[in-house]
């Protein structure tokens, strides 16, 4: 490795574009985390970590503040007019509908699989392997993850 790649692998931890990304995706999971133990959702500190580093769903939405972050960022740094800008604009609005829209209908269909095959298996006793249930957003979840981001990436890029 030389001196030009380590300087720009440096560079890279201080670019606002990166930092924005980074730290609305862990803001909004700690949020998230913060929410899960007051509504009495997480009863130990293992399923607090677990809901920090892998849970999906849920208040904030960790899939829209990052990408909303990234777009965010790139128009202030880049500029509105700039393929970049374009790219991550259409990219957030992909993950955000995805959010909303495919990620939920599957967690839905999931969930009335697990209960239909819990009820068979209890009626006529045949085993059942629940699948599992990948939650998505509602749009309140999406439009504060949304609205993180946002904030998130206007304070890195402006202060």
């Amino acid at each position: 490795m030389d001196v030009g790649t380590r300087h720009e692998g440096i560079e890279l931890f201080s670019n606002p574009i990166f930092l924005s990304a980074v730290f609305s995706l862990l803001i909004a999971q700690f949020l998230k985390s913060v929410v899960n133990i007051f509504r009495s959702r997480a009863h130990s500190f293992r399923e607090v970590l677990v809901t920090f580093f892998w849970k999906t769903g849920g208040m904030p939405s960790s899939h829209s503040a990052l990408a909303v972050s990234i777009a965010t960022a790139i128009a202030i740094r880049e500029g509105l007019n700039t393929s970049i800008f374009i790219l991550s604009l259409f990219f957030s609005l992909v993950v955000i509908r995805d959010a909303l829209g495919v990620r939920r209908a599957a967690g839905l269909q999931a969930r009335a699989l697990n209960q239909l095959g819990k009820e068979l298996s209890a009626r006529i006793d045949i085993p059942y392997r629940p699948v599992k249930e990948v939650h998505g957003h509602n749009p309140s979840e999406v439009i504060v993850g949304s609205l993180l981001g946002f904030f998130i990436a206007l304070a890195f890029c402006t202060l």
